[in-house]
């Protein structure tokens, strides 16, 4: 054996044995800290220029959603509880609230069988899954209150989801058998407005009559020719508030103030032009009834729009027609499904004196609607309308003249003679108007529409778009209607099909309960209402009744997007198919110094896309844990390795 083989020897020479398990041990937790102090770096510098760029917006935003009601609806817990909305297919892309062109509007009037008195409550709407940004206040109820729910939409169909079985608690009514109202739905409407008519009967509810207005006609009403147009009662006069995190709260004098720099969403509807724009340059006063969510505050509301209308509208009076856009299944004649809609808005089932005819319709708009218009035109051309740079005469001419066109009546002026009229209108707007308009013949028949088919569709939208200016769109009309007169007026396109089964609004079989959409695509092109665009909230006007200075944008529409509020994730902008055909729904004048979008960027107002921490502190924090970890990681490796002399 060698000497330098054998073991040492000796109490002087201590056994030492290499601790190789915490070696391993330490090199691995150093590589590991050197790893994860080199993500951590080039996290924080990647943070610190912006974070990971939002998903662009999709390039058809989804136009159909879906409001989840919530349970007991018709209770002061209900309606104070919010409605989630959500995308009916999420393939098709999300659904947010604050997007204006996706916002879903609910909005309950109340009345007291005792007293007869009415109130209003707005019930919120937040995105599924989320908070509302102030709880919305519960409403105090009086004993036995009768309560209607209506909703609004600013897309094209708004489907009603059942929670815990609230759309039959609710009495809900979204359409007929698969075929929705699109826009529009109610619940427990016509028990409402049989408890607000008996209160009237009896003399406990008061209802204040429309008044008369500075021309000396009465002031008008959502049953008024010269206010309405081809989709008369639909939508709502609800507004919230929005945040810039995209939450949602009651539009209340309180929640106005706490929540600075929210911005006010609202519904369009024929309710908000007149309450916001007709009214106001008539010198009349909306119907309002308390807001039992903002105390101290009246609000307005479709259903005391309608009450007004129902007592003191003189004939012609304008109902929901059988071929109105939102009362056909699948392009054709439902009186059932009319009768389904009439119901949700205080108006008689169809019969023999009303039959819906369209050519009655027609006409009235293109005479009376016209007169009305052309009459009070002096007080008109002086105030703003919801177009941006268009007075409220120049609005409400092409609006009604795009009317006769989406209804494909026959005052419409075809687009070569629109384009004639508008090249050869030297003379007074108001003269060639006044000299063609002829007096209205029928007085007792309730009018109705009739609905362009898909084949007139593309013809009538250069027709809409040529009456777009005051002068073209007057003598388009005043040509068309003098064309009329002097000859057999043509055939209405009215669409009259094999009709459903006519059953009458009371019975349950032909209420729409969580009824799926129907997958048949009807013949009739989406006109929407006004999409107002969203403005500044201050507590001076925390009020359900919008000023005149409300700013709406021409909804939804292929060219014109409007002003959404910015999401912590992508905001969808508001877009529509290139069909829509819109009645002079536009905005006016705007207030937030432009009017495109806000853009959709990876970080807006500060806050980085994807995780919500401050693009000012992250990066920052980032780098500390960075070099804490590359510490640790060559103390492990390196440190251990050459130790100190002792």
């Amino acid at each position: 054996m060698h000497l330098k083989d054998a073991a040492p020897t000796g109490s002087n020479q201590p056994h030492r044995r290499p601790k190789r398990g915490r070696t391993r041990r330490a090199t691995l937790i150093g590589v590991l800290a050197g790893v994860l102090g080199l993500v951590t770096l080039l996290g924080s510098a990647f943070g610190a220029t912006g974070g990971t760029p939002a998903a662009a917006p999709p390039a058809n935003p989804n136009t159909n959603c879906t409001l989840t009601v919530p349970a007991d609806p018709l209770s002061a817990k209900g309606l104070a509880t919010p409605y989630q909305l959500a995308a009916t297919d999420p393939a098709q892309g999300p659904c947010h609230e604050a997007d204006t062109g996706q916002s879903a509007f609910v909005q309950a009037t109340v009345v007291d069988p005792a007293t007869g008195a009415l109130s209003v409550y707005d019930p919120l709407v937040v995105d599924r899954g989320s908070r509302a940004a102030v709880a919305p206040v519960v409403p105090k109820l009086p004993a036995h209150a009768v309560v209607g729910i209506w909703f609004g939409f600013n897309a094209d169909t708004l489907t009603l989801r059942s929670s815990q079985g609230s759309l039959r608690a609710g009495n809900c009514v979204n359409g007929l058998n698969g075929s929705l109202f699109t826009q529009f739905a109610y619940c427990n409407a016509p028990a409402f407005f049989r408890a607000a008519n008996a209160a009237q009967r009896s003399g406990r509810l008061k209802v204040p009559p429309l008044g008369t207005g500075k021309d000396g006609k009465p002031c008008m009403s959502t049953r008024d020719f010269g206010l309405i147009d081809q989709d008369q009662s639909d939508n709502v006069t609800t507004d919230y508030l929005a945040t810039a995190a995209g939450t949602m709260a009651q539009k209340t004098a309180a929640d106005v103030a706490a929540l600075p720099g929210a911005l006010s969403l609202a519904n369009g509807s024929d309710n908000l032009l007149l309450t916001a724009f007709v009214d106001p340059a008539l010198g009349c006063t909306p119907y309002t009834a308390p807001d039992l969510a903002d105390p101290g505050h009246s609000a307005t509301s479709l259903g005391l729009d309608e009450i007004q209308a129902a007592a003191f509208q003189r004939a012609p009076i304008a109902l929901v027609p059988v071929n109105d856009p939102m009362v056909r299944v699948n392009g054709k004649t439902s009186r059932a499904k009319a009768d389904l809609y009439r119901a949700g808005v205080d108006m008689a089932a169809l019969n023999r004196r009303d039959t819906g005819d369209p050519r009655a319709y027609c006409t009235g708009l293109a005479t009376t609607g016209l007169q009305r218009i052309n009459s009070d035109r002096a007080f008109f051309t002086g105030v703003a309308s919801p177009e941006a740079g268009q007075n409220l005469f120049d609005f409400l001419t092409a609006r009604l003249a795009a009317s006769l066109t989406n209804l494909n009546c026959p005052q419409a002026a075809s687009p070569s003679a629109s384009a004639s009229a508008s090249a050869s209108a030297s003379a007074s707007a108001s003269k060639a108007v006044s000299a063609s308009a002829a007096p209205s013949t029928s007085s007792s028949a309730a009018p109705s529409a009739s609905v362009p088919s898909a084949s007139s569709a593309s013809a009538s939208a250069p027709a809409s778009a040529s009456v777009s200016a005051s002068t073209s769109a007057s003598a388009s009309v005043s040509a068309s209607t003098s064309a009329s007169a002097s000859s057999s007026p043509p055939a209405v396109a009215d669409g009259n099909g094999p009709a459903t089964a006519s059953v009458s609004p009371a019975s349950g079989s032909v209420q729409a309960i969580g009824l799926p959409v129907s997958t048949s695509s009807p013949g009739i092109v989406q006109v929407h209402d006004a999409v107002p665009s969203a403005v500044p909230a201050t507590v001076g006007s925390a009020t359900s009744a919008p000023s005149t200075a409300v700013r709406m944008t021409t909804g939804p529409s292929a060219t014109t997007p409007t002003s959404t509020v910015t999401l912590p994730t992508t905001v969808v902008p508001t877009t529509a198919p290139a069909t829509t055909v819109s009645a002079g729904r536009s905005a006016a004048a705007p207030l937030m110094g432009g009017t495109a979008a806000k853009p959709s960027g990876s970080a807006v107002g500060g806050m980085l896309a994807d995780t919500g921490a401050s693009r000012s502190t992250l990066p920052y924090l980032g780098l500390a844990v960075s070099l804490v970890l590359l510490g640790i990681s060559a103390f492990l490796l390196v440190g251990r390795r050459h130790p100190g002399v002792r």
